[in-house]
């Protein structure tokens, strides 16, 4: 156990240095300037050439490298270009509430949408609610999340009055309820699917039919034995969902006006905002690295025939 957790400290150690460097040299492989964004369309030369020094990016590549890199072992991600003298880190720490909220707010909706309806159409396969589940999902799935979020704000927001247009405010659950339901509806869909198939599967084993030929009642057999074995593939699906989601989700958070990461991750690439990119790229790798590795760590708490070692 020990010995699985430091090679997977290790493991994560690598990606996030492998992140961190590939998004730092893609950043510097556009062909934009920073300075000249900053600076205008009407900027002299003198004031471009003043911004570059200013920045730094009048050094070589590698020294920019070497030196950000010596900077982020320090724990300090920069300094922003576009939001002068502002700590990217301290930033980015101030958006991540919004994001979080929003993020598990999401996954609570992808579990209350997906899961029951999942289990409820493999237990009545072939049925009018079989196919009805089958339907919505498809519609969940080719739904775009800024189409059916403009969607809500427009009829729920702005048409019927029932939910704040954008932001957040007090009560934050009530702001929270259309874009998590926005983030939570395709994920749902897809948490159905993965459900009923996983679960047609399970109720079709042996071990199932053993059980019912005793009396079990049905359930027992449906919550306590078949969706356990379920619920390896759905905790992988949480936990990538997770990371992902707490990455910043950037089309939730632009179209519901909402500061959390994924919305200054759009701003800071709009405006070649170099340390603020390579720094939300980092939290967004860190969260899903972390979130997997815990898990991992979950998969021997819910089979025990798991074992880390191995």
């Amino acid at each position: 156990m020990t010995w699985w957790i430091l090679r997977r400290l290790g493991q994560m150690l690598i990606v996030l240095f492998g992140v961190v460097s590939l998004a730092f040299l893609l950043v510097y492989a556009v062909p934009a300037d920073p300075a000249s964004t900053l600076a205008g369309p009407n900027a002299s030369a003198a004031t471009i050439a003043s911004i570059h020094k200013q920045l730094g990016l009048d050094d070589p590549l590698w020294q920019q490298y070497f030196g950000f890199i010596g900077r982020l072992l320090t724990g300090d991600l920069g300094t922003s270009y576009v939001l002068r003298e502002t700590p990217v880190f301290g930033r980015i720490v101030a958006a991540l509430p919004t994001t979080l909220l929003v993020a598990v707010g999401g996954i609570v909706w992808q579990i209350i949408l997906g899961v029951p309806a999942g289990i409820y159409a493999a237990y009545r396969r072939g049925s009018w609610v079989d196919r009805l589940v089958t339907f919505l999902s498809l519609i969940g799935l080719s739904a775009p999340p800024f189409w059916l979020g403009l969607l809500l704000i427009y009829y729920f927001a702005f048409t019927w009055g029932l939910f704040p247009l954008n932001g957040l405010g007090s009560p934050v659950f009530w702001y929270l309820v259309l874009p998590t339901f926005t983030l939570g509806a395709g994920g749902g869909a897809w948490y159905a699917r993965m459900t009923r198939t996983n679960m047609i599967e399970t109720l079709d084993s042996p071990f199932v039919r053993m059980a019912r030929a005793k009396g079990m009642p049905e359930h027992v057999i449906l919550w306590r034995h078949s969706f356990r074995h379920i619920a390896i593939p759905l905790l992988t699906m949480i936990g990538l969902d997770f990371g992902y989601f707490l990455g910043g989700v950037v089309i939730v958070e632009t179209v519901f006006g909402l500061n959390g990461i994924g919305r200054l991750a759009f701003d800071a690439i709009s405006n070649l905002d170099t340390p603020m990119i390579v720094g939300t790229v980092l939290f967004a790798a860190i969260f899903i690295v972390v979130v997997n590795f815990i898990v991992d760590l979950l998969y021997s708490v819910i089979d025990p025939r798991v074992r880390l070692n191995s």
